[in-house]
């Protein structure tokens, strides 16, 4: 087995370690706080995912790069892998007993996206790719949606933390595309939505103020299955998660002419 090929069997066994925790304590009695506004929730769960996944790699990979969103691990300045990690995406959802949320392991090797598996483990769907070999849900192929006009898509999208006190709260975006295409959709895990626009059951997703574990396995897995993922400017700044365009390819430039205010 090749590193890489061992690395990827590493995150998706992580994933899946992490997701059955959730599945355990899902709908249970625990502890619920906030971060950076009333409305930005984390739970002990998603802290113990996060250590639970940041203990294995510091035991089994001591060398490489743990960005992870809790905190947890050392962004190691230097290594040639780096973990970028999302314990528990959708934590509002969650906290809820709203079935919407998954784990999110990305992998970067010198930097450049190499590896990611996204885990739902309520619905058991398990998400991977590694670059230049295709994506996949559950062992099989996934591939874009074929569809070429924004009126027919259905789209998905969600709204920053921040979105009581700045006046950059997507709202204008929203109320643009609502007129545009055929549907939209907001159900609180940017990974899932990823995936989801990967495997041909949503056509396109744009989101803003998002944080790289949000994206970095999610994109990976997006480009593997044939799709395109940008900033609104349609470059490659999307990579940080403070503005995101994903979508079939198809319908990317209809999607970025909206999101410059063109009709």
């Amino acid at each position: 087995m090749s590193e890489q090929e061992s690395l990827l069997s590493l995150a998706i066994e992580l994933a899946r370690r992490a997701g059955a925790l959730q599945r355990e304590r899902y709908e249970t009695a625990f502890e619920i706080g906030t971060k950076s506004a009333p409305v930005d929730l984390v739970t002990e769960v998603d802290k113990a995912c996060e250590a639970m996944i940041v203990a294995a790699l510091e035991a089994r990979r001591p060398d490489d790069a743990i960005l992870a969103e809790e905190g947890g691990g050392l962004d190691r300045a230097g290594a040639t892998w780096r973990w970028v990690i999302d314990p528990l995406d959708g934590t509002t959802n969650y906290a809820h007993g709203y079935p919407r949320f998954c784990v999110s392991i990305g992998v970067e090797r010198e930097g450049e996206r190499t590896l990611g598996a996204v885990y739902d483990p309520l619905m058991d769907e398990l998400y991977h790719a590694a670059r230049g070999e295709g994506a996949f849900r559950n062992g099989r192929p996934v591939r874009v949606s074929p569809e070429t006009e924004l009126g027919r898509s259905l789209l998905a999208t969600g709204f920053a933390y921040d979105r009581r006190e700045s006046e950059v709260d997507n709202l204008d975006h929203f109320g643009a595309f609502l007129k545009r295409a055929r549907a939209l959709r907001r159900d609180g895990s940017a990974a899932l939505d990823l995936c989801y626009v990967a495997s041909g059951r949503l056509d396109g997703y744009w989101e803003l103020k998002l944080q790289p574990w949000d994206v970095a396995a999610g994109a990976l897995i997006l480009e593997e299955a044939g799709g395109r993922f940008s900033d609104f400017g349609g470059g490659a700044g999307a990579r940080s998660g403070r503005e995101v365009v994903a979508s079939n390819g198809r319908i990317h430039d209809a999607m970025l002419a909206v999101l410059r205010g063109e009709r």
